[in-house]
C-alpha cells in the first residue's frame, strides 16, 4: 500500500476484476440476437457502480489497516498475508459488501475484518456464522439489538429523557428513541422475533408491549452471544 498526496492509502491496480469483467462481457456479447445489448447493458450500467462499490470497500479496508498500524502496539499489518483466517473473513465479508449499498452493514462487515486483523474476534466458526447474520440481517435489526443491549444509554444518545421512576412499556420507549418506527408494531415486533429465534435477546417480542417500572425499561436483554457479535462488528480502534 503506498500513500497518495492526500494523505490517502493508495490501493494497487485492478487486474483479476478487469479481466472478468471482460470475459462477462465476451460471454454476453457471444449470445445470439440479444447478445450485443446485454453486452453494453453490462458494461454502462451493470460494471461501473459494481468497480465503484469494489472500490470503496477496499479504501475503507486500507484506511482500517492503516488506522490498526498507527494505533494498535504490535500490530503488523504485512503479517496478515499469511494469516488464513483473515483472508478468509476478507472474502466472506467482500462478497457481502458487494452486495449492499447500506451504509451501516458495510460498516459492520468492514469492523469484522479489521477485529479478525486485530485478534479480536472469536473463533472461526462464530466468525463465520456471524458474517452470515451481517448478510442477512437489515440494518434495523442491528439497531433493535443495541437497544435490547443498553436502552438507557441508547435513549441518551437520541436526546430521550427517562429515570427509574417512570413506567410504560418497551414499546413507548423504542417508538421515543426510534421515530421511524412510530406506528410500525408489525414490523419491529417481527425484528424482535427475528432476534430471539437467532438466540440475541432472552425475552419474546411480547417483552415489548408489557408494562413495567422504569428499572425494567432500563434492563439489558441480550444475551451473551449477541453481545459478542456487536462486539465484533463495533470498531476495533
Amino acid at each position: 500500500i503506498t500513500v497518495m498526496n492526500d494523505g490517502r492509502n493508495a490501493l494497487p491496480q485492478p487486474t483479476g476484476w478487469d479481466h472478468a469483467h471482460l470475459a462477462v462481457k465476451a460471454a454476453l456479447a457471444a449470445l445470439p440476437v440479444a447478445g450485443s445489448p446485454a453486452a453494453e447493458l453490462f458494461a454502462v450500467i451493470i460494471a461501473p457502480p459494481l468497480a465503484r462499490r469494489r472500490d470503496a470497500w477496499l479504501q475503507s479496508l486500507a484506511d482500517g489497516l492503516s488506522a490498526l498500524q498507527e494505533k494498535v502496539a504490535g500490530f503488523n499489518a504485512e503479517s496478515l498475508a499469511d494469516n488464513e483466517a483473515f483472508v478468509s473473513v476478507t472474502m466472506q465479508a467482500s462478497r457481502a459488501a458487494l452486495q449492499t449499498h447500506q451504509q451501516e452493514k458495510l460498516e459492520a462487515l468492514r469492523n469484522a475484518v479489521l477485529n479478525v486483523a486485530a485478534g479480536r474476534a472469536p473463533d472461526e466458526d462464530e466468525q463465520a456464522t456471524f458474517l452470515g447474520y451481517i448478510d442477512a440481517l437489515t440494518p434495523w435489526h442491528i439497531r433493535v439489538l443495541r437497544f435490547f443491549q443498553d436502552p438507557a444509554g441508547l435513549a441518551a444518545g437520541r436526546g430521550v429523557r427517562m429515570d427509574r421512576t417512570m413506567a410504560g412499556s418497551l414499546s413507548e420507549l423504542f417508538e421515543q428513541v426510534f421515530p421511524d418506527l412510530l406506528g410500525r408494531r408489525d414490523f419491529y415486533d417481527q425484528i424482535a422475533r427475528d432476534l430471539h429465534t437467532r438466540g440475541f435477546i432472552n425475552s419474546s417480542a411480547d417483552v415489548l408491549h408489557v408494562m413495567m417500572t422504569g428499572s425494567g425499561l432500563v434492563a439489558k436483554r441480550t444475551t451473551d452471544t449477541a453481545d459478542r457479535f456487536l462486539a465484533f462488528i463495533g470498531a476495533p480502534v
